[in-house]
C-alpha cells in the first residue's frame, strides 16, 4: 500500500512541467535585484544620493584581502541601477533568458566581492539560479519559447517536457 502510494506521489510531481519550475526560478531570482535596484532610482535615470554615497563611500571591492575602492563609482551605481531594473524584467518575460541570468552572475559576482560575508545566504543561491536558468533557458513559459515557435524553430536546450 505504501509502495502505491509513494509511486503515485513520484508520478504526480514528476507530471508537473519543467516550463513551471523555470519560471518560479526567473521569478525567484528577479525579486532581489529588482527590490535592490528601486532603492538607487529617485526618479528616471536619476541616482539617489543613497546609491552614490555606497559606492562613492562605503563599497569596496575585497581582493586578495585588500579593501579597494570601487574604480569610478559613479559609473558602476548607474550601472549597477540599470542592471538591477533591466536584468530581473527581461529574466520574469523570459526574453533574452541566457543573457539576462549571465549578466545576474557576473553582478552577483562583483556583489560577492563588494559583500563577501553572503556567500551561503544570498551570493552563493543566486549563482546556481543563474547558471541552471543559463543552462536551461527560461522554459515554455518564456517570450523566448514563443518567440521560437513563431520563427518555426525548436529552443536549444531546453529542459525537456515530460510526455
Amino acid at each position: 500500500m505504501l509502495q502505491k502510494i509513494g509511486s503515485f506521489c513520484q508520478a504526480a510531481i514528476a507530471a508537473i512541467p519543467h516550463s513551471i519550475g523555470l519560471l518560479a526560478l526567473r521569478v525567484a531570482l528577479a525579486i532581489p535585484f529588482w527590490r535592490s535596484g528601486m532603492t538607487k532610482w529617485d526618479g528616471f535615470f536619476n541616482l539617489s544620493s543613497g546609491a552614490r554615497y555606497l559606492f562613492e563611500q562605503e563599497f569596496k571591492l575585497h581582493i586578495f584581502g585588500q579593501a579597494i575602492a570601487y574604480p569610478f563609482p559613479l559609473t558602476a551605481s548607474f550601472l549597477a541601477g540599470v542592471g538591477e531594473i533591466v536584468l530581473p524584467v527581461l529574466l520574469v518575460l523570459g526574453l533574452g533568458t541566457r543573457f539576462a541570468a549571465t549578466g545576474i552572475l557576473l553582478m552577483t559576482l562583483v556583489i560577492q566581492l563588494t559583500i563577501p560575508d553572503g556567500l551561503i545566504n544570498f551570493h552563493l543561491p543566486w549563482a546556481a539560479m543563474a547558471l541552471c536558468l543559463m543552462a536551461f533557458g527560461g522554459g515554455r513559459l518564456s517570450v523566448d519559447s514563443l518567440a521560437m515557435m513563431m520563427l518555426g524553430q525548436t529552443p536549444a536546450r531546453q529542459a525537456p517536457h515530460p510526455s
